[in-house]
């Protein structure tokens, strides 16, 4: 967890007593720390001017960061100086694309401090594929657990259809509202159930892509202590988060980095301990990841290391802009991006939970920690009318649009966290499956489960937002004030 959460969340509690007014001046006394950030103020006008020229605000960055235009000059400058050639052959354009693949492989192991002694670096098209190479590949057997957190992305909630397959048993640990944090004894009893001599998977997301929460990375120690590999989502942290793994050691991670700096869209890594690695088995093989196959004998030997988890061919055109992504958030200050993400979204929570309809009802319900610690950058509340009623999110995420807002609605391919959070049964949730006579969509779904809803508005900040933005979202939410 970044090491100057405690010292700002304190400092908001002294500084912010007793302000009502909202203006720049105001959420400065309250975040003096924010002043240390104008180096970002710079990189917007330079890298992401676009978005106050075509009068965007940009509040959808756990969806998909923004990318600077620096960024897609240098990597059109590369494509357009460089000859490539597919790197499964020695011809010289071959060997240059194979060196800005390994160049890219060696930058992302250094970024994320990543000893390559103990950790391989494989690209995957995305971090959904990455989790799915640990759930295809991880050797469930009878007996063996698959344990993981309630708040988990649909992409890790996917893997226990591999652990079923193989005859394994899956367990979930929920999160408790209204703060959306797991139950630390609850934690600790699920993972007493890892038995010895077993293959025990755990997985958790490192920040919840719903709640904002951030659950402890001292897990991934502990879990191992009893028997557990970790497969850490690292989607959602670390676009405004440091990732040392010197310092914290999960098994497997998974991560997109068009989530970091937007560009390239296509390509994601599975960061994996060569001993977990060697844990997997591939269920097939394809081009790329076999060192000799044969039609005759019928025989095949995987390559080793990286290779046997990368299918085909890379996508080697856009690999390179990953250095330069990389690049571009050491040159802005990852903890200075930190620092900024932090300051807004307390403005943002004190500010929002604050409006109150006439009646004296507030009109935002949050879903999440209400202070900085343990949280990150992702927000999600539904705004109530003056009745106490829920808005419907998909008309509020309208209405966004037509005031230049992009922000996210819907359960964020998290139904867990979303499922908890709205009160959502099981039994609710199983007969709108056992009575649905078409095939089942999210408005069907939403249909059935009314009177009470499916899901929330998601606002997530990132690199390029700054106090205008959370301005106007808190212009746009006053709206709803009866």
């Amino acid at each position: 967890m970044p090491q100057d959460q405690p010292g700002l969340q304190e400092r908001s509690q002294q500084e912010c007593q007793g302000t009502e007014v909202e203006s720049y001046d105001a959420f400065i006394r309250c975040y003096p720390e924010y002043a240390a950030t104008s180096k970002l103020d710079e990189l917007r006008l330079s890298d992401f001017s676009r978005l106050d020229a075509q009068g965007h605000v940009y509040l959808d960055h756990t969806g998909g960061g923004l990318y600077a235009a620096s960024q897609v000059r240098q990597h059109l400058h590369l494509l357009l100086d460089s000859v490539l050639g597919n790197p499964h052959s020695s011809n010289p354009t071959s060997l240059r694309t194979s060196r800005l693949v390994e160049s890219c492989r060696h930058r992302v192991a250094r970024f994320f401090n990543a000893c390559e002694d103990e950790y391989e670096v494989v690209f995957t098209s995305n971090a959904s594929q990455a989790l799915k190479l640990v759930g295809e590949s991880y050797p469930f057997q009878p007996g063996d657990l698959f344990l993981l957190t309630y708040d988990n992305h649909n992409s890790v909630n996917g893997i226990r259809e591999f652990d079923r397959a193989h005859g394994a048993q899956t367990v979930y640990v929920p999160v408790r509202p209204p703060e959306m944090r797991v139950d630390a004894a609850e934690l600790e009893q699920s993972l007493a159930l890892a038995q010895p001599n077993r293959d025990n998977l755990f997985a958790y997301p490192a920040q919840s892509n719903f709640s904002g929460v951030q659950h402890p990375l001292q897990w991934i120690e502990k879990a191992q202590e009893h028997g557990w590999d970790v497969l850490l989502d690292a989607a959602a942290f670390v676009p405004t988060n440091r990732l040392d793994l010197s310092l914290w050691k999960p098994d497997f991670v998974a991560l997109s980095f068009y989530k970091m700096f937007g560009f390239p869209t296509g390509v994601g890594a599975l960061i994996a301990r060569r001993t977990a690695l060697e844990k997997l088995h591939r269920p097939w093989f394809a081009g790329g990841t076999i060192s000799v196959a044969s039609v005759t004998a019928d025989r095949f030997r995987m390559a080793s290391g990286s290779a046997a988890f990368e299918d085909g061919t890379l996508d080697y055109a856009n690999l390179p802009a990953i250095e330069f992504g990389l690049d571009f958030i050491e040159a802005a200050g990852l903890e200075t991006i930190h620092r900024r993400v932090m300051c807004l979204t307390g403005w943002l929570i004190r500010r929002l939970l604050r409006l109150r309809h006439s009646n004296g009802r507030r009109l935002a319900c949050l879903y999440g920690p209400a202070d900085l610690e343990g949280r990150g950058g992702t927000v999600a509340v539904n705004l109530h009318d003056a009745r106490g009623a829920i808005i419907d999110h998909q008309k509020i995420e309208r209405l966004a649009g037509d005031h230049g807002i992009s922000l996210r609605t819907g359960c964020f391919c998290n139904p867990g966290a979303g499922e908890l959070a709205l009160g959502l049964s099981r039994d609710d949730i199983e007969a709108c499956f056992r009575d649905s006579a078409s095939p089942m969509n999210y408005q069907t779904f939403r249909s059935c489960i009314s009177p009470k809803d499916s899901g929330a508005v998601r606002i997530s900040l990132g690199a390029a937002n700054n106090y205008d933005d959370v301005r106007c979202f808190l212009e746009f939410a006053r709206e709803f004030l009866q």
